[in-house]
């Protein structure tokens, strides 16, 4: 594909083309996107990936499955834990490990923790890319709330490594539950702001509403999965779909909307941050009592096979599948990442547009440059 866009952009002499990137604010991260522009309009994008590629794949093949997780902490940064939950749980379910109820609870909370952490820094970042700079500012004041939960509960901000396969590294901090209730009460009051500052914007409105238009045939052809997917109706939930950890314990809505443009991709996020809260107070105060973690042993070792597991990070589905030869040192290692299938649809749904609604739309898809590249 990439080979006929470009054959296409060399032989028609009135095209224009410049490269947004690799070094770009609102790319957040070593992504270049080249633009075929007939004026303003822009006809092609073909993203230009890889400058950030560390192998990570292969390194896992010389690693032990305790040691994959630390890596899993470096593809999408902002959904740490629930990376790391990914390759706990596939382990766990080839070994057959029951894990206790406690850790149930407590990865299901973290995993809100860090969604509503995740859409903050969006959210402030989406802004200000549109030119609302104080966005920036009021996200970040939020986040840094949950940042200091993390940082106080495993003394890491971004990159957790909290799991570990059959239950956490060690048991929650005594001031968890404290303070997890006392940021809910905080940010129930605070993302109304969110509405008044962005979203009810007439400006912010007219850069993003019926721009970069996705329907859900689109999502469903290029596997865009996440609040992006669900924008253009396509039902993608893995918390609902294939239930894992506490989720099949707790009541939330899976948001769904058909619009499918880049305000509706805004939108949605927005309300799953208001699903996240509701997910977190239904199981704050029914923590179980018991272990932190289950017996393992201290090297393990898969039984011959293949597995996967899939779970819901904040942009989408991100799913495991080891093959297994019964070493302690997996045969092969693949990730499907949600942002390298939510970036290609960028041509899809960017091409007919303006150079500066390029910004709005991979804006709304909210991708993280490293879960690309791997």
């Amino acid at each position: 594909m990439k080979e006929v866009i470009q054959d296409i952009i060399i032989r028609n002499s009135d095209d224009y083309i410049i490269n947004m990137g690799p070094q770009h604010p609102s790319t957040h991260g070593v992504l270049r996107l080249e633009l075929s522009l007939q004026g303003e309009k822009v006809k092609y994008v073909v993203p230009h990936i890889g400058y950030i590629h560390r192998g990570i794949e292969k390194m896992c093949e010389r690693d032990t499955y305790q040691q994959i997780i630390h890596l899993t902490d470096r593809f999408d940064y902002l959904s740490a834990h629930m990376n790391n939950e990914a390759v706990c749980l596939n382990v766990e379910n080839a070994l057959e490990v029951e894990v206790p109820e406690r850790v149930k609870y407590i990865r299901t909370i973290l995993d809100e923790l860090n969604r509503l952490a995740s859409h903050q820094l969006w959210w402030c970042a989406f802004g200000m890319d549109l030119g609302a700079l104080t966005t920036f500012f009021y996200g970040l004041r939020d986040r840094e709330v949950i940042l200091d939960i993390f940082e106080e509960s495993f003394g890491s901000r971004l990159l957790h490594s909290f799991n570990t396969p059959g239950g956490l590294m060690h048991d929650i901090h005594p001031n968890f539950q404290k303070r997890t209730k006392e940021f809910i009460k905080y940010f129930r009051k605070k993302l109304p702001e969110y509405d008044q500052l962005l979203s009810n914007n007439v400006i912010f409105q007219m850069r993003t509403k019926g721009i970069g238009y996705m329907s859900k045939e689109v999502a469903i052809s290029y596997g865009v999965t996440g609040p992006s997917g669900r924008a253009s109706g396509f039902s993608c939930d893995v918390r609902k779909n294939h239930p894992y950890s506490a989720y099949d314990k707790v009541d939330f809505k899976e948001i769904l909307d058909t619009t499918g443009d880049t305000f509706t991709r805004y939108k949605l996020r927005i309300a799953e941050m208001w699903e996240s809260m509701n997910i977190i107070e239904q199981l704050i105060d029914n923590i179980p009592e018991g272990d932190y973690t289950a017996k393992m042993k201290p090297i393990i070792k898969l039984p011959v096979g293949e597995y996967y597991q899939r779970v819901e990070t904040s942009r989408g589905e991100m799913g495991v599948f080891i093959i297994s030869d019964g070493n302690k040192f997996p045969v092969r290692v693949k990730f499907r990442t949600p942002n390298f299938a939510n970036l290609f649809v960028l041509n899809k749904i960017g091409s007919g547009n303006k150079i500066a609604d390029i910004v709005a739309i991979s804006g709304s898809l909210d991708l993280v440059i490293p879960d690309i590249d791997r």
